[in-house]
């Protein structure tokens, strides 16, 4: 049956792309030429073909970055099987729902700690006055949170929201209201800095401290700060909006009860509903390649291509588990380095020195920084149905990948 399946092989080929890109991305070279063994390399083909076969996904995008260069693209299965079924191809771009917290948050808040404009230890409370500290249970002692505890998920704040009941409370999108009440009315779990708890509420009010101090929106920030000088000409907020040339090549998410799917408004209901796209919790779609500069450029400590993204202090910086934090914690500035949920990383990859995470839509990026090597997997694990698991397939091709590093 695997036979059966639509996989799409356009490691080189420009054809493909029904958008045309400018001559800016990533040059692509053979396996063998970035360091790696081809045959090694190659068996991550039936690993990921196998869980097609298994219903996690329709269909999936690899792309392996080896220092500047891609050594690997491959696309597999389908791109959407409702209303139509039409094949993956590698210029697929997909809704990154949490990886956009990476890509597209925690790197514009980056730029602006490497421009002053902000501090790991501003308190929430600078920027929003009315922001409550947690407070012992058992005394008056108050703590607190800091951009340093949203960005490594130590704030205490609890994960979501109860989207409905907040879209009945103050209609849809709430933006303003939505940050209000993350600010007054959400629990504070536990003393910030002491414990882990992952939480779309951190990157909400991260978007909201960056949107008090640029007085712009995230979206239109990270398109002028980050995606355009790197020329990323797939990646985008809101596409419907910005880039609406870009919907016939989306895959699409899940089917809704009038029989079609999401396409090209971003599945995550907190940021879709309440921010209505905006949002610094999810929201950011990309492609394989697009995706594959901005990894390289952490590679490279901030600069591809010659444009300097971020400093390399500024890079050295974001890639390193704060050690004011409890150890358990694991997480670096806006990555997961050794978390409970950085297993995608699987086992052959440097322990202490690899970044990555997950999005609930299925895509995943993980960066080797000593080997100098990126996987990018990009799936859509929740089309047509929201019932696909990733976590094994995730850490195996994470595991074949760095095993076929050479040199």
């Amino acid at each position: 049956m695997m036979k059966r399946l639509a996989i799409v092989v356009a490691a080189l080929s420009l054809a493909a792309c029904t958008i045309p890109k400018l001559p800016v991305g990533l040059e692509h070279v053979s396996p063998a030429e970035a360091g790696m063994d081809p045959l090694a390399l190659s068996k991550v083909d039936n690993v990921i073909l196998q869980s097609i076969e298994d219903g996690n996904m329709p269909g999936a995008v690899l792309a392996v970055v080896r220092g500047d260069k891609i050594a690997y693209l491959r696309a597999y299965g389908n791109r959407q099987v409702v209303p139509d079924t039409v094949a993956m191809t590698t210029n697929t771009v997909f809704d990154l729902a949490s990886v956009s917290k990476c890509v597209g948050t925690t790197l514009c808040i980056m730029k602006l700690i490497e421009n002053g404009e902000l501090g790991l230890e501003d308190k929430v409370s600078d920027y929003f006055p009315d922001f409550k500290p947690w407070t012992a249970p058992d005394s008056s002692e108050q703590v607190e949170i800091t951009v340093q505890d949203l960005l490594t998920h130590a704030s205490g704040l609890s994960p979501y929201l109860n989207v409905q009941a907040l879209a009945e409370r103050y209609g849809e999108p709430c933006p303003d209201s939505t940050m209000s009440y993350i600010a007054r009315e959400v629990p504070r779990n536990f003393r910030p800095g002491t414990d882990f708890m992952y939480s779309c509420l951190n990157f909400i009010t991260l978007q909201n401290i960056l949107q008090k101090i640029t007085g712009e929106r995230l979206c239109d920030y990270a398109q002028h700060t980050i995606f355009a000088p790197l020329t990323l000409l797939h990646t985008c907020y809101l596409p419907m909006e910005s880039k609406p040339e870009l919907l016939p090549i989306i895959a699409p998410t899940t089917v809704q009860a009038d029989g079609l799917p999401f396409l090209g408004v971003v599945h995550d209901p907190l940021a879709r509903r309440l921010n209505g796209g905006n949002s610094g919790n999810a929201g950011v779609f990309s492609d394989a390649e697009d995706l594959a500069v901005i990894v390289a450029a952490i590679i490279g400590k901030g600069t591809v291509n010659g444009f300097e993204l971020l400093k390399p202090e500024t890079v050295e910086l974001m890639c390193k588990v704060p050690q004011s934090n409890n150890p358990t914690i694991g997480r670096a500035l806006g990555w997961d380095v050794w978390s409970s949920h950085s297993s995608l990383k699987g086992v052959r990859t440097n322990y202490g020195r690899t970044l990555c995470h997950t999005g609930y839509t299925g895509p995943s990026i993980v960066i080797d920084l000593d080997a100098e090597l990126g996987i990018i997997l990009l799936a859509n694990r929740c089309h047509p149905k929201d019932d696909g698991s990733l976590k094994e397939l995730r850490a195996a091709v994470s595991d074949i990948v760095a095993g076929s590093v050479i040199r």
